[in-house]
C-alpha cells in the first residue's frame, strides 16, 4: 500500500556491483534450536536418506510434495503439511481475512500507475528469462503483475509464493491473462524465509517490492541463493532509503511505523541494495532510479544478481 506524499523528482543512476563480492553471513547449523529456522544447513533435499531433526526440513519436503517441483515421494510421505503452517505463522503473525481481502484488493487494482511507469524497466530485465529459464520461482508473488513479463515462454513453469492466501485468486487470474497454461503455474502460501522447494531447484527467483516486507531480509536472501541453480539468476526491484538529511527521508522516518501498521509490515528505510550485494552471489548488476508513482517508496534498486 502507498501513503502518497509529494514525491520526488525523477533521477536514473546505475551502480556496478561486479567485483566487490562479501561473504555471506555464516548462519549455526543448529537448526532445531533456532525459533526461525535459518537457510542453508541441511543437505540438498533430494533421493537420499539423510536423518535431520530439522522441523525446516520436513515441513519444506510436506509442501513441495505435490508441486511442479517435486521431492522423492519416499521423503515426502511422512511428513506433515501442519509443519510449515506453524513457521508461516512463526514468521509472519496471521491477519484477519478481512484485512488480507482488502490487502490483495488494493496491490490488485491501486498499483496500475505504478506499473505502468516501471514497465521499461521490467521489460529489460525480464528478457533475460528468455530461452534460459524453465523453472521460476516468485516470491511475494502478489496479485501476479509480472506475469505478464513471462508470455511467450514456452515450457516455462511458475511457482508463486506469498504469506497472503488471497492473492491467490488476483495471480491465477493474471497467469491466465499472461497465456500460462494452469498446469505451468503453482501458487503456494509461504514466507521468503523459509521457501518451500528444494536447493538448487529453479532457474530463476524473482522479487519485486517483497524485501521491504519480509521479517528477516538476510535469511530471505540466503533461500534465494538456496533455490538458484548455479548460474541461475535474481531478478529484484526493492524500495530503499532515501539519503540522509533529504526530505524525503524525513518523511520516510515520520511514517515508517504507520507504513508497517497498514502496509502488511512493509519498511520504507531499509538498505535493501546492500544487503543484495552482501549475500554472496557471483555478480551484482545493479541499478537506482526514482519514480513519480511511487510516492515516497523512492529511491528504488533494480536489477539481476547472478548465483
Amino acid at each position: 500500500m502507498i501513503l502518497y506524499a509529494s514525491p520526488p523528482s525523477s533521477a536514473i543512476f546505475s551502480i556496478s556491483n561486479a567485483s566487490q563480492q562479501a561473504k555471506p553471513r555464516s548462519s549455526s547449523s543448529n537448526c532445531a534450536h533456532q525459533s526461525i529456522p535459518e537457510a542453508p544447513p541441511f543437505p540438498r533435499l533430494f533421493c537420499h536418506n539423510h536423518s535431520c531433526l530439522c522441523g525446516r526440513r520436513r515441513f519444506i519436503e510436506a509442501a513441495t510434495a505435490t508441486s511442479l517441483f517435486p521431492l522423492c515421494p519416499s521423503m515426502a510421505s511422512s511428513n506433515s503439511p501442519s509443519d510449515y503452517a506453524a513457521i508461516l505463522n512463526r514468521v509472519r503473525s496471521p491477519k484477519p481475512d478481512w484485512y488480507e481481502d482488502f490487502y490483495a484488493s488494493v496491490l490488485a487494482n491501486g498499483m496500475k500507475s505504478y506499473e505502468e511507469e516501471i514497465a521499461v524497466y521490467k521489460s529489460q530485465m525480464f528478457a533475460n528469462l528468455r530461452g534460459k529459464s524453465q523453472k521460476v520461482l516468485e516470491i511475494g508473488i502478489g496479485a501476479g503483475p509480472n506475469l505478464k513479463y513471462y508470455a511467450g515462454n514456452e515450457g516455462m513453469e511458475v511457482y508463486g509464493v506469498d504469506p497472503n492466501q488471497k492473492m491467490e485468486k488476483y495471480a491465477r487470474e493474471a497467469a491466465k491473462n499472461a497465456g500460462l497454461p494452469p498446469e505451468s503455474f503453482e501458487f503456494k502460501q509461504a514466507v521468503g524465509e523459509a521457501i518451500p522447494l528444494p536447493d538448487a531447484s529453479v532457474d530463476a527467483v524473482v522479487g519485486t517490492l517483497v524485501l521491504c516486507s519480509v521479517t528477516n531480509v538476510d535469511m530471505t536472501l540466503r533461500e534465494v541463493k538456496r533455490v538458484l541453480r548455479p548460474g541461475g539468476l535474481y531478478i529484484f526491484v526493492e524500495h530503499v532509503a532515501a539519503k540522509e538529511g533529504t526530505v524525503l527521508r524525513f518523511i520516510q522516518d515520520v511514517l515508517d511505523p504507520l507504513q508497517q501498521i497498514v502496509a502488511d509490515g512493509c519498511h520504507l528505510t531499509r538498505r535493501t541494495g546492500q544487503n543484495i550485494i552482501q549475500t554472496g552471489f557471483s555478480n551484482v548488476d545493479l541499478n537506482i532510479a526514482s519514480f513519480s508513482n511511487a510516492a515516497f517508496i523512492n529511491p528504488q534498486v533494480y536489477g539481476v544478481a547472478y548465483r
